[in-house]
């Protein structure tokens, strides 16, 4: 073969190698904070979480345009989304799920967290919590009737009530004198409480309930248990000096979970206890027309990052299987 025959061999180029994770993961987190929009999305989730939708009223944008700044947030680890029925919910995602970002996600979150939102914001913001609010207060309105048959279609009183007052009962409590239940239902763990505290505070924003609960005490005969119809930010509350403060069931009721456990925080004396018994996160989307939840459960990490948020750390905790598939969380938090 001559020369000129030969075929040129060409040296083939090398593939590039692998990017590196590391450095992938922190220019997606670069990325997603440099945006002003991304930035207040994270400060809105701080403490709640929220579907597509009412983050497109929150900010006044489209939902492709905001769709997109969800996914870059996602894509940088800095929020999570949970499928609701036929919605989807963002959170802030926990830290310490990108090994080496976790620091400058801490910092971030600071940062972020100390930003104060615009006041057409917090318009929104107040306004879409009282719709919340009102959608819960409507169901129990209406619904009073039927509490309990209402109750047993996911978690039955009797199921977790045992475990419950066995919590109780193991709480390092210091003194049993003064016990605010929030939410009381019918009142049947009033019944659990009066003997177990020298007073016992029931308070409930739904008149019905309110007055079943007050029914079953009188029924009882039970003279140390005092009611209140208002809900956690009453200036009734002002001054109590709470031992114990029970939520059985209550929290996937309330627009915003963390701010009551900031105002319960705020009523416990020292070395008080906060119960809260709730479900685990689920996908019933049912439960919101049926049982009037706003919320399909809680992750148990998101109840204790509140909790935190709150001043509370956690003393114990119990996981209940419920026969219809349902889990039952019981928590027992004190001052941190």
């Amino acid at each position: 073969m001559s020369p000129n025959n030969t075929a040129k061999l060409v040296t083939p180029i090398p593939e590039q190698p692998p990017s590196d994770q590391s450095l992938t993961a922190l220019t997606n987190l670069c990325k997603a904070s440099a945006d002003t929009l991304r930035l207040l999305v994270l400060r809105v989730l701080r403490k709640d979480s929220f579907g597509v939708s009412e983050l497109c009223s929150l900010f006044n944008i489209r939902q492709p345009a905001l769709s997109h700044h969800l996914k870059v947030l996602a894509n940088a680890g800095l929020v999570a989304a949970r499928r609701e029925a036929n919605s989807v919910f963002y959170r802030r995602s926990e830290l310490g799920q990108q090994p080496g970002l976790e620091a400058l996600q801490h910092s971030l979150f600071e940062a972020v967290d100390a930003i104060d939102l615009p006041p057409d914001i917090q318009d929104r913001l107040a306004i879409l919590h009282r719709q919340r609010e009102e959608n819960s207060n409507s169901f129990f309105r209406l619904n009073a009737h039927k509490f309990r048959q209402q109750q047993d279609l996911i978690a039955s009183y009797g199921q977790y009530a045992d475990v419950v007052a066995q919590v109780l009962s193991d709480a390092p409590l210091t003194r049993r004198h003064t016990v605010l239940e929030v939410g009381p239902g019918d009142g049947s763990f009033l019944m659990e409480l009066a003997p177990l505290f020298d007073r016992v505070v029931a308070l409930d924003n739904a008149p019905g309930m309110l007055e079943q609960a007050r029914e079953k005490v009188a029924a009882a005969g039970l003279q140390n248990v005092e009611f209140i119809l208002d809900d956690t930010r009453s200036t009734k509350l002002q001054g109590l000096q709470a031992d114990c403060v029970v939520i059985n069931m209550v929290l996937h009721h309330t627009p915003a979970p963390g701010d009551v456990l900031r105002d319960v925080a705020a009523c416990l004396a020292p070395k008080g206890v906060v119960l809260v018994t709730d479900l685990c996160s689920h996908d019933q989307g049912w439960a919101r027309e049926n049982c009037g939840d706003l919320w399909l459960g809680f992750d148990p990490q998101e109840l204790a990052r509140w909790a935190e948020a709150a001043g509370l750390t956690e003393i114990a905790s119990e996981y209940l299987a419920q026969r219809n598939g349902f889990q039952v969380q019981v928590r027992l938090f004190g001052r941190a």
